[in-house]
């Protein structure tokens, strides 16, 4: 909102006397009236000498009164700003549906068109690189239900239009798998590259990693793959209850693991209704969310011929079976053979830092617990196998930097995942016009590239800087 406070603020000839650019050629008193205005100064004693007593208060009840309408005139600027805000937000709704009606505005840098004829995600190729796909918000949230990426939503919102960059890193990404599970395809069309089952995808913040796990999970999906999908790896070791089971050594999460099988369930449960489980073994019960452990039992067996529906069903409904179950879901998981299975796993590097919990360890202290002390993060933390997985390293969630060898993830596993590159940014400055984020008559190449070489490549300070080219 302040955003676009600012913007309407810029665009205003009437209000331009509050931006210090517009106000080069202007006299000495509009410049004392734009330091009056920015700067809050402090009367002194002979100015306020001179006012008098017409200045002051005469009474306790002036004071309020007067207190009182200073508030009610606050108020009414901030409601005034607030209404300003709303109704130039839904004149350019108005404006962006007309523009739709008109397609030669379709048109990116160099004459390209700006969005991709493709109708799904498999269907892009190389040759879509650098243009946008148009999606849909209520089918993003069937495929992707767990949730949406918190950098998606903020392009969906601030560009009002449910549309994406097609990049070359989720293309490759996405192509990396595929040759997996297709090896003619590998032998066609990898050009000496070796296919990885196991992908780290590192680089600075806001690049796009998320967004392009997402899209990766999206199309998996829409291939007839399996996907174990964590959208927020942290939640894993951030709030909720913990306990230490004395047996394992390790410490169990019931709140988390029902919450992490009831996202499993929600996409996948065609899929789950159709497998076996082929592990026979009793589910070790643990101390249940709020409630101990049972005092009869230590361990579930499920019945003959259960799915994995049944599997998960038990942990969600049993709070003393999620941990085991969650566990026993990961050994279930690499004995599929029926269809493709991919773990894709979002802040994937707050699984290698410690959690918000503490073990005390003396009246007067504690000690923080590592995140591979808890037993979900360490069933499905490991890459040292021959499962598919991708894990998506977040830089918003202030875990620091790692090494770059990291504990049970393969030496060239991480991949690191690049921001904008010039030809992207050109693109994306054209689609940001095309959707009224920038004034056309201010919009140029030089005005785009010098707000591109001044965020870095960064796409989400991009999105902020461009609408304020002048």
């Amino acid at each position: 909102m302040i955003r676009t406070i600012l913007r309407s603020a810029s665009a205003s000839p009437a209000k331009s006397a509050l931006i210090a650019t517009t106000i080069t050629s202007t006299n000495s008193t509009s410049h004392h009236l734009l330091s009056s205005r920015t700067f809050a100064t402090k009367k002194s004693k002979s100015s306020q000498s001179k006012g008098g007593n017409k200045a002051q208060p005469k009474s306790k009840s002036d004071a309020k009164s007067k207190s009182k309408s200073e508030d009610i005139v606050a108020s009414s600027s901030v409601d005034d700003a607030a209404h300003d805000v709303i109704s130039d937000e839904r004149n350019r709704r108005r404006l962006l549906d007309e523009d739709d009606r008109n397609k030669a505005l379709d048109v990116g840098p160099n004459g390209r068109p700006l969005f991709t004829n493709a109708g799904s995600l498999s269907e892009l190729n190389r040759k879509d690189a650098c243009s946008y796909m148009k999606f849909s918000r209520k089918k993003l949230e069937e495929v992707l239900p767990e949730r949406l990426p918190v950098g998606m939503v903020k392009e969906f919102e601030e560009t009002m239009r449910d549309a994406l960059l097609v990049r070359h890193g989720f293309l490759d990404l996405r192509d990396n798998f595929r040759r997996i599970v297709d090896p003619p395809l590998q032998a066609s069309s990898s050009k000496g590259l070796t296919a990885q089952k196991q992908i780290v995808l590192d680089g600075p913040v806001s690049c796009g990693k998320s967004i392009a796990l997402a899209m990766l999970v999206h199309w998996a999906r829409d291939e007839g793959w399996l996907v174990f999908y964590v959208p927020e790896g942290r939640s894993w070791t951030h709030g909720g209850l913990f306990y230490k089971n004395n047996e394992t050594g390790l410490w169990e999460t019931p709140v988390q693991a029902a919450n992490i099988l009831q996202d499993f369930v929600k996409y996948n449960e065609p899929y789950l209704t159709k497998l076996p489980c082929k592990i026979s073994d009793p589910i070790p019960l643990g101390v249940g969310a709020g409630v101990g452990r049972m005092k009869d039992a230590d361990s579930m067996a499920m019945p003959e011929g259960s799915t994995l529906y049944d599997l998960v069903q038990t942990g969600i409904n049993t709070t003393h079976a999620s941990v085991g179950v969650v566990v026993r879901l990961r050994e279930e998981l690499s004995l599929v053979k029926d269809i493709p299975v991919l773990i894709a796993v979002d802040q994937y590097n707050s699984w290698f830092t410690f959690t918000e919990f503490e073990e005390p360890v003396t009246d007067r202290s504690s000690r923080p617990i590592h995140a591979k002390e808890v037993a979900t993060v360490k069933a499905f933390r490991s890459m040292m196998h021959d499962n598919m997985m991708v894990g998506a390293f977040s830089h918003s969630t202030a875990v620091g930097k790692l090494r770059q060898d990291l504990p049970d993830v393969p030496t060239n596993a991480r991949v690191m995942f690049p921001r904008y590159s010039l030809d992207e940014a050109a693109v994306v400055s054209h689609y940001y016009l095309r959707q009224r984020l920038i004034r056309r008559e201010a919009f140029s190449e030089e005005g785009w590239k010098k707000l591109y070489y001044l965020a870095n490549g960064n796409g989400s300070e991009m999105r902020w800087l461009l609408p304020f080219m002048r």
